[in-house]
C-alpha cells in the first residue's frame, strides 16, 4: 500500500544537524523522568518510569504526591515544561538555551513552590562519567525546530509500534519512552522465565536491569541517535538471544544485525524515504519478532491474533 508521506509527517532528523541539542534534551527527559520514577510505585520491567506521547510534546501522565496529584507535560510546540496540578496551580519553565544546572534548579524550584517537592537520584542514569544535574554548568544548546521535528518523528513511530502492539495478545508493554537511553519502545514477552541477565549497564543498577528482562523478550524501538550509532534508527533484538537470530532473514532491505549491539538495526531514513513508511517499518517489526519467536520456539497460537489489524 503506497501512502501519501510529507515532510513534516515523517521529517528529515539528521543526528549531526542537532547532536548538541539532542544531548541537551536527553539530560531533561532524564530530570522529568527521575521525577516520575520517585513519585510512582515500582511497575514491573521498569514501566513506572516511562514517558508517553502526547498530541504536544511528552508528558509523565498524572502522578500523585500524597493525595495530591499532579502531571509534568514538555510541549514541544510551544517548547515549554509545564506542570499541572490537581488544584488548578501550575508553573511552566521555558524550554531554550540554558545549562542543565539552571533547567534542573527552576524545575525542582517550581515544584517546591507549588507545595509539591520532590527529592530524586539526582545523577543521569546509563551514561558513562555523568555529571550530578546540579553539577552541570556548562552552555547547552537547544534547537526547538530540530526538538519539534524528533517530536513529530517520534507521533509517526508511535503511531505504526501502536499497530504493531494490537497484533499481539500476550503480554506486551505500552508504547512508551524510556529517557535512560532515550528510545521509543515496545516490547512483548513470550510467558517464560529468562535467564539472569548479566547487567553491567553505565549507572544504573544491575538489579533494574535483572528485573526488566527477568522474563523472555521481543523487543523493538526507535533512537535519535548518540556517539555510537550517529543517525536515527530502529532497531530489534531478542532476550536471550536465540541460535541463528543474527543470521536471520529480515526485511526490509537496508536492516542488518549489529554484532556491537547485538541488535537488528534499520537507518530512520529507509523507512522515511520509502514510498510507504508504515508498510516499511511494519516489515520490520514483524520480520525481527518472527525471528526471535520461531527460533526460540514461542507459542505463537496462543500469543497472536488470529487475523491481523
Amino acid at each position: 500500500m503506497t501512502q501519501l508521506v510529507d515532510a513534516q509527517s515523517w521529517p528529515s532528523l539528521p543526528f549531526a544537524a542537532w547532536k548538541d541539542s539532542c544531548e541537551t534534551l536527553h539530560l531533561w527527559l532524564q530530570i522529568v523522568g527521575k521525577i516520575r520514577l520517585a513519585q510512582t510505585p515500582w511497575t514491573n520491567h521498569s514501566w513506572h518510569t516511562t514517558l508517553y506521547l502526547t498530541a504536544t510534546g511528552l508528558t509523565t501522565s498524572v502522578m500523585a504526591h500524597g493525595t495530591r496529584s499532579f502531571q509534568i507535560d514538555l510541549d514541544f510546540l510551544e517548547h515549554a515544561l509545564v506542570i499541572r496540578t490537581d488544584s488548578g496551580r501550575g508553573a511552566r519553565v521555558k524550554l531554550e538555551p540554558q545549562p542543565v544546572s539552571t533547567f534542573y534548579a527552576r524545575v525542582m524550584g517550581e515544584l517546591t513552590a507549588l507545595g509539591l517537592p520532590v527529592r530524586i537520584h539526582a545523577r543521569p542514569s546509563e551514561i558513562p562519567n555523568a555529571v550530578p544535574f546540579a553539577d552541570d554548568t556548562a552552555p547547552r544548546a537547544y534547537d526547538a525546530e530540530y526538538v519539534t521535528r524528533y517530536w513529530r518523528a517520534l507521533l509517526q513511530v508511535g503511531r505504526v509500534f501502536t499497530r504493531f502492539r494490537a497484533r499481539f495478545i500476550g503480554k506486551g508493554s505500552p508504547v512508551h519512552l524510556f529517557w535512560g537511553a532515550p528510545d521509543l519502545a515496545v516490547t512483548r514477552f513470550s510467558g517464560r522465565p529468562a535467564p539472569e541477565h548479566p547487567g553491567g549497564i553505565p549507572n544504573l543498577p544491575d538489579r533494574v536491569t535483572r528485573e526488566a528482562y527477568s522474563h523472555e523478550v521481543s523487543s523493538c524501538g526507535f533512537w535519535a541517535g548518540n556517539a555510537a550509532m550517529p543517525y536515527a534508527s530502529f532497531y530489534a533484538y531478542a532476550y536471550p538471544e536465540p541460535a541463528g537470530f543474527s543470521s536471520a532473514n529480515v526485511l526490509p532491505r537496508g536492516a542488518s544485525y549489529n554484532t556491537d549491539f547485538r541488535e537488528f538495526i534499520l537507518p530512520y531514513d529507509v523507512v522515511r524515504e520509502s514510498p510507504s513508511p508504515d508498510d516499511t517499518l511494519l516489515e520490520f517489526l514483524q520480520t525481527t519478532y518472527e525471528a526471535a519467536a520461531d527460533l526460540a520456539h514461542w507459542d505463537r497460537i496462543a500469543l497472536e491474533r488470529s487475523s491481523l489489524p
